[in-house]
């Protein structure tokens, strides 16, 4: 009964950024005063997704960071970068799980972790149609 217990507490602890932050991650893409613009996101973990801002989506989490174009009439496409961090959870595997724990936690993605919101700044493009109105 004893090495049961033991057995499940070190698959518990394997891949602790795995069980307690999951595999994937939501994250927010705003274009600040050009809502509706269509931005692809690419990384070799996510391939290729597409969302209209200001709008969110999850991704599988990856090491690679995630290039972002936006596009709109009118105005010249926006590119940003969603940076890829270190998941500070991904540490206690050191203490508590050992290289199997961490090893799972690289396999899954889940000891990296995405900025949570891009902003992707867009330009209005010279002498294309009426300027908007402006806000009040």
């Amino acid at each position: 009964m004893k090495k049961l217990a033991v057995a499940a507490f070190a698959l518990l602890v394997a891949g602790c950024a795995t069980i307690v932050k999951g595999t994937s991650q939501m994250v927010v893409v705003n274009t600040p005063g050009v809502p509706g613009a269509t931005c692809v996101l690419t990384s070799p973990t996510i391939g290729s997704q597409t969302v209209v801002t200001p709008g969110s989506l999850t991704l599988k989490k990856g090491s690679e960071n995630i290039a972002v174009r936006c596009t709109k009439a009118c105005y010249q496409d926006g590119v940003g970068v969603i940076p890829s961090n270190f998941e500070g959870m991904a540490a206690g595997n050191v203490i508590l799980g050992g290289v199997i724990g961490l090893g799972v936690d690289a396999a899954t993605g889940a000891m990296n972790q995405y900025a949570p919101e891009v902003q992707v700044v867009m330009t209005r493009t010279s002498g294309c149609g009426a300027a908007p109105p402006a806000r009040h």
